[in-house]
């Protein structure tokens, strides 16, 4: 029951962290922001990708342990 919870937790949050990048990427892609802006952007952009990498991979070590 545990292990179903934590994967429904892992699912939830790398939905919430696909949302948050698919709108960063979209804003980029029509250029109507400042290079400023375009290069904070894409620097958030690949932080929220590590992050999704960090939650999956955090959830992939606890697994053994569900087991």
């Amino acid at each position: 029951m545990i292990l179903a919870g934590a994967t429904m937790e892992l699912i939830g949050s790398l939905m919430i962290a696909y949302a948050a990048l698919a709108v960063h990427y979209r804003v980029r892609k029509e250029h109507r922001i400042d290079d400023r802006v375009q290069n904070e952007m894409g620097r958030e952009f690949g932080i929220g990708v590590s992050g999704m990498v960090l939650v999956l991979a955090g959830y992939l070590l606890q697994l053994p342990g569900h087991f």
